[in-house]
């Protein structure tokens, strides 16, 4: 498959783009991945990282089994993703508790888990004891009485600053070429091959990966795609004790959890505002005040830190994962809240598309190629 010429050319190198990219270098392809900005610079750069389908699923489609299934090769992805790297990934199976502070909220809580579990999302009822047992600092919220909660045993998270610079490292030990700083301009899918032009220069795959994010179909494309956003979302950093938060922690638009170092995420917000990176202090002193109603510790100094980031959204709220009719061009984008959480699952069927379309071997989910 070698050639004086990329396999396959992947187009932004946020973590779907770099999951990809790994997996089909696993398997013999030559690739380049080319980014206008960095590795992970952008909306992996900013995700909490929840992996949380007991908190995004709510009916069956197509994308809700893939999430399922993207969640299950979680523990794999990232103990192959380390033994390749030899980079450290904080990926915890920790659960997450949600919040019902009134027997309506309550009651909606209960039919979602109702409709949840014929998807095969298993949760269990808490009384404020089971709840307190798992997040004891949930004790503190002396203005809202828990009328019950639910806990949700297969939700996770994993850090996505760890994953990227991880898949970083892994690429390039398998002869990825990474070119950041390089703004892809337009992309010519011509018969057998796509020309991508970068500026004053071009170069030509065999095949592509439109993996940019919110910015994806800012990329002159002479082939009609669906339209990419940015989601504007703000979150906010806070410093406690490691270990003192062992669960996701919800309460209806309202998260927080926490990393393996203690550094203690609470999220977030939801703006459609084009790509406009100001900090709103109106909207980081509401996410703080939600978050303080659920865990009150955190209103002890000092202030969070508060950052953005900009979800990759389409008009359909789902996301663009396929083959453009008959050409070379490949599209991934659009995951919009569930990046994170689909990036395994994503690199395994656009991985095993591509080396197909190439007259490789066979492949296998999810798996090393």
């Amino acid at each position: 498959m070698h050639g004086p010429t990329p396999d396959v050319a992947v187009i932004g190198a946020g973590i779907i783009g770099t999951s990809i990219a790994w997996r089909l270098a696993q398997a013999g392809c030559r690739v380049t991945i080319l980014d206008a900005g960095v590795v992970g610079g952008e909306a992996s750069w900013a995700g909490a990282g929840m992996l949380a389908p007991g908190g995004e699923i709510e009916h069956r489609s197509a994308w809700s089994d893939f999430a399922l299934e993207s969640l299950g090769l979680y523990p794999a992805f990232v103990t192959e993703l380390q033994d390749e790297s030899g980079c450290a990934i904080d990926f915890q199976r920790q659960g997450a508790v949600e919040l019902a502070f009134t027997e309506t909220e309550w009651e909606q809580l209960a039919s979602r888990a109702d409709a949840q579990r014929e998807l095969g999302i298993a949760s269990e009822r808490l009384d404020a004891a089971g709840v307190r047992a798992l997040a004891p600092l949930v004790e503190c919220a002396a203005d809202c009485k828990i009328a019950a909660a639910l806990f949700f045993p297969g939700d996770a998270i994993v850090d996505p600053r760890h994953v990227t610079s991880a898949l970083a490292t892994a690429c390039r030990r398998r002869g990825v070429e990474i070119h950041e700083h390089r703004r892809v301009s337009a992309l010519r899918p011509r018969g057998s091959t796509v020309e991508i032009e970068t500026g004053a220069s071009s170069l030509t795959a065999a095949r592509a990966v439109l993996a940019a994010g919110a910015w994806s179909s800012g990329i002159d494309v002479r082939v009609p795609i669906p339209a990419s956003f940015p989601v504007k979302g703000h979150l906010l950093g806070y410093r406690l004790e490691p270990g003192s938060l062992r669960t996701i922690v919800r309460h209806a638009e309202t998260y927080v959890l926490q990393r393996a170092n203690g550094f203690t995420i609470a999220g977030s917000s939801v703006e459609r505002v084009g790509f406009d990176r100001r900090i709103d202090r109106s909207i980081v002193d509401d996410i703080h005040r939600r978050a303080c109603s659920v865990l009150p510790c955190l209103a002890c100094p000092p202030a969070p830190d508060p950052w953005i980031g900009f979800r990759p959204a389409t008009e359909a709220l789902e996301p663009e994962i396929r083959r453009v009719a008959d050409t070379g061009l490949w599209l991934a984008y659009g995951h919009y809240r569930n990046g994170i959480l689909l990036a395994p699952a994503t690199a395994a069927l656009l991985s095993r598309e591509i080396i197909a379309s190439l007259g490789t071997g066979s492949t296998s989910r999810g798996g090393s190629q």
